[in-house]
């Protein structure tokens, strides 16, 4: 179903006004990239046991398990390339009508293409950290130890964990970062997560309160829609395509 021109309107009204904006995202940018998420219908989560592959109690008792996951996810990362949500996000950066990105994908599609300031909550899928002695590796060292091995180990002996934030882990400090900037900003563009994953959910009222008004786009229902100021429900792609070129046509300057 076609985004109600009305509401496109809207959000791209509320985004040229606005002097602190800010943009929140989650899986459900990427998956237009090839990037599976994790509760959809045919999410990561419907075929595999969260504890058991992304979890730290998964990463310690069964490693290879832990391994053979994140490996087959990492090589789906590399694989991809930014696609119309990424890129409407660097461009409106690059025209100052938004801060940066507080994200919680770790593939870094946004900096590919071309954001500049990127919060990265949960991670990053770049490189891997011993939890030993501190030693970091190379994704490709990990990758390529995994599947020779089963497991990548350190010159140490401890099994080397890739820089993700897992259940049983706390957020990096990107997520500070994220907590000051909704509550200085003025808006809050929220696109592709379902706002069930705790505490990064916790941004959206966050930011309400602080006085942000909110775009909420996604292809389902969330639990914050009604503090939304606009709702943008649709396939994200289309969503970003439309309104760029809503922003392009009466903001932008064509």
């Amino acid at each position: 179903m076609p985004v109600e021109r009305q509401h496109l309107r809207e959000a791209a009204r509320l985004l040229a006004e606005a002097r602190a904006a800010w943009a929140l995202t989650g899986a459900g940018v990427s998956t237009p990239s090839g990037i599976p998420d994790f509760r959809g219908p045919d999410g990561l989560w419907q075929k595999h046991d969260p504890q058991l592959v992304s979890s730290l109690e998964g990463f310690q008792s069964h490693p290879q398990e832990f391994y053979r996951f994140w490996i087959w996810r990492f090589e789906k990362m590399r694989a991809a390339d930014p696609n119309p949500v990424h890129r409407l996000l660097a461009w409106l950066e690059a025209r100052g009508l938004l801060q940066g990105v507080i994200t919680q994908n770790i593939d870094g599609l946004h900096q590919a293409a071309g954001s500049r300031r990127v919060l990265e909550v949960h991670g990053h899928a770049h490189r891997g950290t011993c939890p030993g002695c501190g030693q970091v590796y190379p994704l490709s060292w990990i990758a390529e130890e995994a599947q020779r091995h089963g497991v990548a180990r350190c010159r140490c002996g401890s099994l080397v964990k890739p820089d993700v934030v897992l259940f049983g882990e706390q957020l990096t400090p990107a997520f500070q970062e994220a907590q000051r900037a909704v509550s200085q900003a003025d808006l809050l563009l929220v696109m592709g997560t379902s706002l069930t994953v705790w505490p990064v959910a916790g941004l959206v009222p966050q930011a309400a309160a602080a006085g942000a008004k909110l775009i909420i786009a996604n292809r389902d229902p969330t639990p914050y829609d009604g503090l939304a100021q606009v709702l943008l429900r649709g396939e994200l792609v289309e969503i970003a395509l439309a309104l760029r070129r809503e922003l392009e046509v009466h903001y932008a300057g064509g």
